[in-house]
């Protein structure tokens, strides 16, 4: 088995010696650099070269600049997606979001991990988990997604928090770690209206 296999199975894997996964990583970072560069008037360029970096797309998305990824292949966006400035996504595993997805500024998502043991960190050794975002969830600015961790849908994550663990559907959900505060209720549809 390569280390690519590895990788996709949540194997240690090692990608720093890897040619493969080097030049992958090299591709990618490269679009990125391009897509971070294009003037914001551009839009349809933008548009375009986001279908060159992830593995798939849905209808009506837009991603400010910075973005960062390692891959691009892992990433999935649903329908009616949006980032704000500085999104990160370390795509060693899948990182998949459902429909209207909405995500504040400074925000990353980190299917990467290193372990414990030091003598096997220190071999560059890694393996990575999946992150699957549900449809219609709010990320608040500021939040960090660890491997692993599953977000339902109609969620709210605020701003600040750091999601270790698996969060419900209809909640919102805050802190470090990051943990349910309440279900989203009826009366929140008219919280803030006049």
């Amino acid at each position: 088995m390569n280390e690519k296999e590895k990788m996709l199975r949540g194997l240690l894997y090692d990608a720093s010696k890897d040619k493969t996964l080097y030049d992958e990583r090299i591709r990618c970072k490269t679009l990125c650099y391009e897509y971070n560069n294009i003037t914001p008037a551009n839009t349809e360029e933008r548009k375009n070269l986001i279908k060159k970096i992830l593995g798939k797309v849905g209808e009506n998305y837009w991603i400010e600049p910075n973005f960062y990824c390692d891959y691009g292949y892992n990433i999935e966006i649903g329908d009616n997606f949006y980032s704000n400035h500085n999104l990160v996504i370390l795509d060693p595993a899948p990182v998949v979001f459902g429909d209207n997805v909405f995500i504040g500024p400074n925000c990353g998502f980190y299917t990467a991990q290193h372990p414990l043991n030091v003598e096997t960190r220190n071999k560059f050794l890694e393996y990575a988990f999946p992150i699957y975002v549900g449809n219609n969830v709010w990320f608040g600015g500021n939040v960090v997604v660890l491997p692993g961790v599953k977000i339902g849908d109609n969620t709210v994550i605020g701003a600040g928090s750091v999601v270790t663990k698996d969060i419900p559907s209809n909640v919102i959900a805050v802190g470090n770690p990051c943990n349910v505060l309440r279900e989203i209720t009826e009366e929140d549809k008219f919280k803030y209206e006049r």
